[in-house]
């Protein structure tokens, strides 16, 4: 009988140098202790496109960004609770990208669902950073418990409190995985490249399913990961 083999894990301390980063592979375990700001497309947009910059510097921010909406909450003595983060896919953020590491100097960005090696390879691996993917659904609580409290807030009132910037002070913030590395190469692509060939066999036999979203098809190879 084998044994599957013991992933490797790894706890971060931020902010991450670059030699910190070159030692994680695609697959490995990540725990973030130490600053990490939430940004999604609502500041992506205003911050590149609509050319407003940052609302502080990045050694304010931190330098990991994470792509989710807070489950959050404005106190009224002015403080703030965040309890539950959950990520929103990456690969709508692909645009900006180049314009966004150049403001942010981030070299972490955390998000779900990945993006491609072609993206990696051109907006991440001039810039040291690395894409940490979320593992599976309905981890927003567990990542809360890594919350130790919210450092700040800012565009709160510009783009209301799911697209706003959140800056958070984590410990042992996980788990998330490695899907690209500082040589741009993607963990996704790689399994799914081992699963693509063979994923007919794979669905053999079954039936159509009986409820189904607009739009969603039954040909696999159609589906997008």
């Amino acid at each position: 009988m084998t044994t599957a083999p013991k992933l490797k894990t790894v706890h971060l301390r931020l902010p991450a140098t670059t030699e910190d980063l070159a030692k994680l592979e695609i697959g490995t375990v990540v725990y973030l202790t130490g600053r990490v700001y939430t940004a999604r497309e609502g500041v992506y947009k205003k911050a590149v496109e609509e050319g407003a910059g940052l609302p502080a510097a990045p050694e304010e921010l931190g330098f990991a960004n994470f792509h989710c909406s807070p489950a959050a909450t404005l106190n009224p003595d002015g403080s703030a609770t965040v309890g539950a983060v959950t990520a929103t896919a990456s690969f709508r953020f692909a645009k900006w990208l180049d314009g966004w590491f150049k403001l942010s100097r981030c070299n972490i960005i955390i998000g779900k669902g990945g993006m491609t090696g072609e993206i990696y390879k051109r907006d991440f691996v001039p810039h040291n950073a690395i894409y940490l993917t979320t593992v599976g659904y309905g981890t927003g609580a567990l990542l809360g418990r890594g919350i130790k409290r919210v450092v700040g807030t800012y565009w709160v009132e510009d783009l209301g409190l799911a697209q706003a910037i959140w800056v958070l002070e984590v410990e042992n913030f996980g788990p998330f995985i490695v899907d690209g590395d500082l040589a741009g190469n993607s963990l996704f692509e790689r399994e799914n490249a081992k699963i693509a060939p063979h994923i007919d066999e794979l669905y053999a036999g079954t039936k159509p399913a009986t409820l189904r979203r607009y739009g969603e098809t039954d040909k696999k190879t159609d589906e997008v990961i």
